[in-house]
């Protein structure tokens, strides 16, 4: 007796991680396809399940061979319908991601990002001039007023249209709050630091001169090298390469992961000699 007892309680045993397991793997994938148009097309598939079962259960023999027809090529209409979203649930196994699901806010300066960067593809290489703020904690109202507001959704195409030569906008700051652009040709204070080098002009001034007196972030086109630059707490990093410029960017306008000072002294050290002479 003792012996079946002991099989039985490690045959429930078994039993209970194998449920929590499958649970887990439900849990994950339905949270991995929130937010999704598949949750639509799995809402679509749950409704025909129940009309199958309701059919089943009445004895509508007609609807339950339409329903019977349909689950018959469905594998393949499922497998159609969510290649897709398949796909990409194969890629992110293949790099051992598959229950990794990025938050919001990561997509979020995601987004933000990389219309920044397209913008700075097509400004960069015509030697179009661009000063553009990111507001963080510190707000940038009194900034915002000085220019024209505009509160518009940030895309790549309203950037570039804003900094072109001679439009009523682009001599000026744009200040980007979030996910939107708040106003453009704005004033900015300029950088009071002695040691700036005497090349840079206007522009950079006025964007270091904004990292100076509050914690928002610029980024500078050059109109006469076309060279990015980017600054941050009174300090310049001058033809900032594209994968530096986003690393930092992202790495700093993520509130959950916002990095810490030495790492930035360390990088800004690194750079000290292109700032100053």
């Amino acid at each position: 007796m003792d012996y079946f007892a002991g099989l039985t309680l490690k045959n429930s045993i078994k039993d209970i991680i194998d449920i929590l397991i499958v649970s887990y793997i439900i849990y994950m994938l339905i949270k991995m396809v929130r937010g999704t148009r598949a949750v639509q097309l799995l809402r679509g598939i749950f409704l025909l399940v129940i009309t199958w079962a309701l059919s089943t259960w009445l004895n509508l023999y007609t609807l339950k061979w339409l329903m019977n027809q349909m689950f018959t090529f469905g594998v393949v209409t499922v497998l159609i319908i969510f290649q897709p979203e398949l796909r990409r649930a194969l890629e992110q196994l293949g790099r051992g991601k598959l229950f990794t699901r990025s938050s919001p806010e990561e997509l979020d300066v995601s987004q933000r990002i990389n219309e920044v960067m397209k913008s700075l593809n097509y400004l960069a290489p015509r030697k179009i001039g661009a000063l553009i703020v990111f507001e963080r904690n510190t707000g940038l109202n009194d900034y915002i007023e000085s220019g024209i507001k505009m509160e518009s959704k940030l895309s790549s195409e309203l950037l570039c249209n804003i900094f072109i030569p001679n439009t009523p906008l682009h001599d000026g700051a744009v200040i980007v709050r979030g996910n939107t652009i708040m106003a453009a040709g704005c004033y900015l204070p300029l950088a009071e630091n002695p040691f700036i080098s005497k090349e840079l002009g206007t522009r950079h001034r006025a964007g270091i001169g904004i990292t100076e007196v509050c914690d928002a972030i610029s980024v500078i086109v050059s109109e006469e090298t076309g060279q990015i630059s980017l600054a941050i707490n009174g300090q310049i990093v001058r033809d900032i390469k594209e994968e530096s410029l986003i690393s930092k960017l992202f790495e700093e306008l993520r509130p959950q992961f916002k990095s810490k000072g030495t790492e930035w002294k360390a990088f800004w050290k690194r750079k000290e000699g292109d700032n100053r002479g």
